[in-house]
């Protein structure tokens, strides 16, 4: 009994693997249940043993990419803003939506998305910014917190704009002009002198 459940958790596992990919890769309505069986490696008629329809598996796939136990050592980490920035706002993340933030691959669409889908991406931008807050700079808890949220919000529009543009040195310079205006910020901020 023990490996019957096993087995099935595992199969769940690999199709909300499959799901949180090709959903940041061709976006939600671009994914059919078919296609995430399919490159799970199972059939289209499994899914209902796991998931009662395709919202729920939205929800849960992006629960699931956004947790912060994974062990995906790929994402890095919001222990410093910088070294953030400097992963987030690289080509390599750009170029890679598949296994890239959650946020900027999906959260246009999740605008109009689900109540508990739009719930899963609030509790995870606020631990986001939370985690910023608690590394960043500043004099005050509102200094850290204000350059947390404006360092998050234009590293996630960075790269949508990035991803949007047809003008490849324009998409390059806004990730790399986004990151020296991050570390501009953080370093003016750590310069300031102690009251």
């Amino acid at each position: 009994m023990k490996n019957s459940q096993e087995k099935k958790q595992q199969n769940r596992q690999l199709i909300l693997g499959a799901a949180a990919r090709l959903f940041r890769e061709r976006g939600i309505h671009g994914v059919s249940v078919s296609d995430v069986m399919q490159e799970a490696g199972m059939t289209h008629g499994g899914f209902y043993r796991h998931f009662a329809d395709k919202d729920e598996l939205v929800v849960q796939a992006i629960a699931s990419a956004l947790d912060p136990s994974s062990d995906d050592h790929s994402r890095p980490k919001p222990d410093d803003i910088l070294q953030f920035a400097e992963a987030y706002l690289s080509i390599a993340h750009r170029d890679d939506a598949g296994t890239g933030c959650v946020f900027a691959a999906l959260g246009t669409e999740l605008v109009r998305g689900s109540a508990p889908g739009r719930h899963v991406m609030t509790k995870a931008m606020q631990r986001r910014i939370e985690s910023f807050t608690r590394t960043g700079t500043g004099e005050t808890s509102t200094e850290r917190r204000q350059a947390a949220i404006g360092s998050w919000a234009a590293m996630v529009g960075a790269v949508v704009l990035s991803r949007l543009s047809d003008d490849p040195a324009l998409a390059d310079e806004l990730l790399s002009e986004t990151a020296a205006w991050i570390a501009a910020g953080q370093k003016t901020a750590s310069d300031r002198p102690a009251r």
